[in-house]
Order: C-alpha cells, then sequence, then structure tokens
C-alpha cells in the first residue's frame, strides 16, 4: 500500500476544515475584534474629562522668553549670575529677553510675542509657571516628563491611561503618537514597558503613509462580502486564542492578539481618519493645511482632534525631534520659527475642541521638558542653557480653571518660590482630573507595586475648577 500526501492549497484548507465560514464569522464576533472596551466604573471618582491631548514641544522652550516675563533681566543685563555651580554654567551674564510681552484676554494673562494666535485662546488656558523636573539633560528630562522617571524606563502617561481606562473605540488603539522625527530617548516615552503591551502607543509618521501597511492585502470586495484575507484572519485568531488558552501566564500571547485585532480596526477606520480632505475649506484654512497635506502640524493637530472624537484615549504630538527642536543655545531668536510652526494649529485645535462640543470633557497639556537658563549660554551669548529647577507648562480644556496663572518662580526665572509643580505632581493632576487616584493606578512588576508617580506626586488642586 503505497502513502499519499495529499497537498491542500489555503482555498481548499479553509473550506473543507471543520469551521465553516460561517462559524469562523461567529468566533471571530465572539472573540471580539479589537481592544476591549472598559467600564466606566474603573475611575476611583467623577472624571472632569475623558480624553487627552499632550503636545509636547522637544528642546526646552525658554519660559523666559514665552509665558514668564522677567523685567528684571533687562534691568540687570549683562551682570554676572553665580548660577549653579554646574560646570560650565557659573558667572555667566544675565540674558535679557528679545522679545515684547503684552497682556491679552480678559484675564490679563503676559504672553510673549512669539504667539500670536494663541492669545485668542488664552482666557481658556491655566499658565502654569512652576514646573520644576530633576535632571537637565534632554533625554533624561523627556523620559520623566512622559514616564515620571528620568533613569530606568518605565510605562508612558499614555499607556497607563489606556491601561487604566482603555478606549472608547475597540478599533482603534487607546494610545497614539504623532512623531515624525523620534525624540530624545526615542520611543521609550510611548512604550508601555512592563503594562500588557496593547497599551503601548502607535507611532503616526505625519506624511503620505502614516501607517505603514494600513491597506489590506489580497483582493477586495463589496463591504459586506467575507475575503479570502478576512477568513485566513479569523482562523489565525481561533489559533492563536486555542494557543493563548494552554499557556494562560503569558500575556504577551493577549497582547500579540488584541494588537492584531486593533490593527485590522486600523484598516478599516484609520483611512477615514487621516483623510483630511473630509473636513470644510474653512476648517482646513484654519489649520494652515493645503490639499493634500498630512504632514504639517497643522494636518497632525486637526488628525488628532479627528482621532479625540472617535474615542481615542490619548492623542500625543511630537513637535520635532532630537535634532531640530526648541534647544536654542546659540540664539533666542531660533524660537521665533518654532513657534510660528505650532502657533496657528495649536490655537486652531483648541478653538475646534470648544466649538465641537469636546472642550468639557478633553484635557489638553501644552509642556516641554525643561526651561531655559536667565544667562546666557556663554561670555557673549545670545542664547540659553538647559534648566531644570524652573519651566513653564499649559493646561486647558475639562476640569482646568481658564485664564489662571498659577505658580511664581523668583525675579530671573531661575528657581520656584511659589506653588511648586513637580513633573510627578503634574502627572498626579493630569491623572485626577481624568477620574483617577494617582496612588490607586498601579501595576505589579518584578515584585513591587509600580506606577506612574513613584512614590510621589500631589494634586495641584487649586487650578481644578
Amino acid at each position: 500500500m503505497t502513502n499519499r500526501r495529499q497537498i491542500i492549497d489555503r482555498r481548499h484548507f479553509l473550506a473543507s476544515s471543520g469551521a465553516t465560514a460561517a462559524g469562523l464569522w461567529r468566533t471571530a464576533a465572539a472573540m471580539g475584534d479589537a481592544q476591549v472596551v472598559l467600564s466606566p466604573g474603573r475611575t476611583h471618582h467623577a472624571p472632569k474629562a475623558k480624553r487627552f491631548l499632550l503636545i509636547f514641544l522637544t528642546g526646552g522652550m525658554s519660559h523666559i522668553d514665552t509665558f514668564d516675563p522677567k523685567p528684571e533681566l533687562a534691568k540687570r543685563h549683562g551682570e554676572n549670575y553665580p548660577g549653579f555651580n554646574l560646570q560650565g554654567t557659573s558667572n555667566l551674564p544675565l540674558l535679557k529677553s528679545p522679545f515684547a510681552f503684552r497682556k491679552c484676554g480678559e484675564s490679563g494673562a503676559i504672553v510673549s510675542e512669539l504667539f500670536t494666535e494663541l492669545p485668542r485662546m488664552i482666557d481658556e488656558i491655566c499658565v502654569i509657571r512652576s514646573l520644576k523636573t530633576d535632571i537637565v539633560e534632554h533625554f533624561q528630562a523627556t523620559l520623566a516628563m512622559h514616564t515620571g522617571s528620568s533613569t530606568v524606563p518605565m510605562p508612558s502617561i499614555g499607556s497607563w491611561l489606556g491601561f487604566a481606562l482603555g478606549t472608547d473605540n475597540p478599533n482603534l488603539p487607546a494610545h497614539v503618537t504623532f512623531c515624525e522625527h523620534l525624540p530624545y530617548a526615542g520611543a521609550q516615552v510611548w512604550d508601555s514597558v512592563f503594562l500588557p503591551p496593547e497599551f503601548q502607543g502607535v507611532r503616526i509618521v505625519p506624511g503620505p503613509e502614516p501607517i505603514a501597511d494600513l491597506k489590506p492585502p489580497g483582493e477586495v470586495s463589496k463591504p459586506e462580502a467575507i475575503t479570502l484575507h478576512q477568513l485566513e484572519a479569523r482562523f489565525l485568531d481561533r489559533l492563536n486564542a486555542h494557543h493563548a488558552d494552554l499557556r494562560p501566564d503569558d500575556s504577551r500571547l493577549t497582547g500579540r492578539m488584541n494588537n492584531n485585532a486593533v490593527a485590522r480596526g486600523l484598516q478599516r477606520e484609520a483611512p477615514e481618519v487621516f483623510d483630511t480632505g473630509r473636513e470644510s475649506a474653512n476648517t482646513l484654512a484654519k489649520y494652515g493645511i493645503v490639499e493634500g497635506d498630512r504632514k504639517s502640524f497643522g494636518a497632525q493637530c486637526l488628525i488628532a482632534r479627528r482621532l479625540l472624537e472617535r474615542g481615542v484615549r490619548c492623542v500625543e504630538i511630537i513637535d520635532s525631534g532630537a535634532s531640530d527642536n526648541w534647544d536654542s543655545h546659540g540664539d533666542m531668536q531660533a524660537h521665533r520659527p518654532k513657534a510660528a510652526r505650532v502657533d496657528k494649529a495649536i490655537t486652531a485645535v483648541l478653538e475646534d475642541l470648544k466649538a465641537r462640543g469636546m472642550w468639557d470633557d478633553t484635557l489638553v497639556a501644552i509642556c516641554t521638558e525643561f526651561g531655559r537658563t536667565p544667562w546666557g549660554d556663554g561670555p557673549n551669548s545670545p542664547g540659553r542653557n538647559h534648566l531644570a529647577t524652573a519651566f513653564t507648562c499649559l493646561l486647558a480644556g475639562g476640569g482646568v480653571k481658564g485664564g489662571m496663572t498659577y505658580g511664581e518662580t523668583d525675579e530671573f526665572g531661575a528657581t520656584v518660590v511659589k506653588d511648586l509643580v513637580h513633573v510627578h505632581d503634574f502627572h498626579a493632576t493630569i491623572l485626577h482630573i481624568m477620574g483617577l487616584d494617582h496612588t490607586k493606578v498601579t501595576y505589579r512588576y518584578a515584585g513591587r507595586d509600580f506606577r506612574l508617580t513613584d512614590v510621589f506626586g500631589k494634586v495641584a488642586n487649586k487650578i481644578l475648577s
């Protein structure tokens, strides 16, 4: 008797297997096709906001040239300042700001001439002048602003929010990051580290193909038809689920399955989300978007708003990267093109959120990794060095008092003298607004309960409405 090997192609295998096409469809539907939408009951108290937009200005925006003017610098320009006894920073001349300041809005908040559009929304923004971080280098400070840790990589704030609150749209990830150029610390700033891998941020690279390989392979059919590609995906789900059932302690398997499901959801929904041509001509003009543009900072802000509308929990836009940013050592005039790049689009997205009824339940943070010194970056330098002891960030939207200036630095802007907000406090406040007690959002790993704020952090209650 001769043994014969039967050769079966994929179509024959799917058609003749015990699971029929209808059965595969039912199995996939029962499993769910993407991330689980978590219950609102996971919050610790009533949230003020349910979605979070983070705009990160890479490189260290100067607080004393934007939102924290120091007239004393103009009076004592050129006098030596003792500094902080760091190598190369002591006894350098004070440097006045080259930019004019003006009072804006009914609140009278003071804004630099660098921003010409943002003053329209200043009465809706809380300017926090008293931020502080721990390390004065870009890599560590950027990591700290995103993860709460300036040394050991930890889960990002977007990953913590996704882990705690999930997504409102099962076909889209909970955490999305627009990142044209890698920032300092690279992909660690949106990584989930030891949290379940499905909560890692999805990087969007602005341009004609924001997400690589987004278009499904295989034949194109009517939406209601079941394609071979769909059948294969559902059969793979069934095999993966069986494999995971045999290994209940391996969370990576579930994470990969969830990520595969979200990828299929993205294939369905992302083309529409990223199509800025669906917006009116007036909206595109407001953001500074020309026809077909998917790369500019304005396009990123508009698509971010569209993602937030569709249930994404946390969207971050990283302005510039490690090679071209706000790091103005040579000349503070370098801040002009940086501000011009973001000013119109940030204003537009804030106005858009308000006009669309999303303001009260969307929290917006506009921040940087540290500030800049009130003295020059050398004896005759018109630029400034890094400063960790004082800088400015902005909060707006749900749960935040608009038109408020919070915190105070000394006469030169070198140190915080009132209402200090450490990065841990900043994170604790964001989580509080999102309905979370930062001391209770924990994850046990390697025998210890970790959290975004480590063992620190207090909520800045005075800025909350």
